[in-house]
């Protein structure tokens, strides 16, 4: 058995959001991208080098013994730039609670894993979430949600592409706080409850996620 640990800075995620198409902006539509800001890569299946920027090695192990680093699907980043597209709705289903759907779509559109033999590209990856929010406080909004996800199959010679692709299914409660004016932080907490994964894969059981978002 190998082990290997990983902390830091993952790939960053910017996303604008333009809300003016209803008179109750209760409809929007999402553009963002994906930064390569994590530690991604591993070695070049012809040479062995090391490629990518600061790849996690195996630390314990047969793997750390033999100076292996982790998959590269499995390094915080994937090296590459993502463009996200996205919509959403939500309206009020009784004084205090709104409900909402939001999906969205990830593809890269450069990636930096791109010489022979360490080639990588991660594969699409679309999602759909729906919930509710409580507004009684506009200070702090708590809110539940469903999440399902599907990431199609990577791809390149960096790539263990058949076990890379599944479909995912969260319960995510979380809370959204007003910090000033348009100003506002949220989090929340996603919990698998059910999966369907091609090959053998590793997923985390429960992720958290912090965020900040700025109104114009």
């Amino acid at each position: 058995m190998s082990g290997a640990t990983s902390k830091g800075l993952g790939d960053i995620k910017l996303i604008a959001s333009y809300q003016g198409f209803l008179p109750l902006r209760n409809l929007g539509i999402q553009l963002g991208v994906k930064l390569p800001t994590g530690r991604y890569g591993g070695q070049n299946v012809n040479t062995g080098a090391t490629v990518g920027h600061n790849p996690v090695f195996f630390s314990n192990g047969p793997n750390a013994a033999a100076g292996q680093a982790l998959d590269t699907s499995l390094q915080p980043g994937t090296g590459s730039t993502d463009i996200i597209v996205g919509a959403y709705y939500y309206r009020a289903i009784s004084q205090n609670f709104d409900a909402f759907i939001n999906g969205q779509f990830q593809s890269a559109i450069v990636e930096n894993l791109d010489h022979a033999g360490a080639t990588y590209r991660p594969g699409n990856l679309a999602s759909l979430s729906v919930g509710l929010r409580y507004e009684a406080n506009p200070k702090w909004v708590p809110q539940l949600q469903i999440n399902v996800t599907r990431k199609s199959h990577d791809q390149g010679t960096l790539a263990d592409t058949a076990n890379t692709a599944g479909t995912v299914v969260y319960v995510s409660p979380g809370i959204t706080v007003n910090l000033w004016k348009n100003l506002e932080v949220y989090g929340f907490v996603q919990l698998a409850i059910h999966s369907k994964l091609d090959g053998y894969q590793l997923f985390p059981r429960w992720t958290g996620n912090l965020g900040m978002s700025y109104a114009f």
